[in-house]
């Protein structure tokens, strides 16, 4: 007969827990990479402005287009600013992530261990039990075989 492990409550916890931060961490990685594509975009779109912008001003330009095209730019700049902040933000999320499934990862395998530690032990127990009773079993056969043997004397 083996006893359960009293643990075992907290070892699925454990694997909830990693699981759950597993997850989290992909979607925090998910949301680094939008956000750094989203910058991409941007910087992308400020480069091919400001080369329209280049080319608009060789050919010449009036003032008011020419406050236009740096106004628009500026929010360009504004909005790529704001962007690396909004990804320095997702980079420690990440790495808050990777450390939260990395304490989720040490606790399942500590209690894993302890499991496999209580398994062992089990096995143990019942390979005392089988040899107790095998003992027993040889014992009442060479007993048996002693009363027969002095039966026949």
């Amino acid at each position: 007969m083996t006893n359960t492990f009293s643990l075992q409550p907290l070892v699925h916890l454990a694997k909830q827990k990693n699981d759950a931060a597993t997850r989290k961490l992909g979607l925090l990685n998910q949301q680094q990479q939008s956000a750094q594509s989203k910058l991409d975009t941007l910087q992308q779109f400020r480069k091919d402005y400001q080369d329209k912008f280049q080319e608009a001003a060789r050919n010449g330009m009036d003032q008011h287009d020419l406050r236009n095209f740096q106004d628009f730019i500026n929010r360009l700049d504004d909005a790529i600013t704001q962007q690396r902040r909004t990804i320095e933000q997702a980079q420690r999320s990440v790495q808050t992530g990777r450390s939260e499934l990395s304490e989720t990862q040490r606790r399942m395998k500590s209690f894993d261990t302890l499991a496999q530690r209580h398994v062992e032990a089990e096995k143990k127990l019942a390979s005392k039990a089988e040899q107790k009773i095998q003992d027993e079993h040889t014992g009442r056969l060479v007993a048996y075989k002693i009363a027969e043997k002095s039966d026949e004397n």
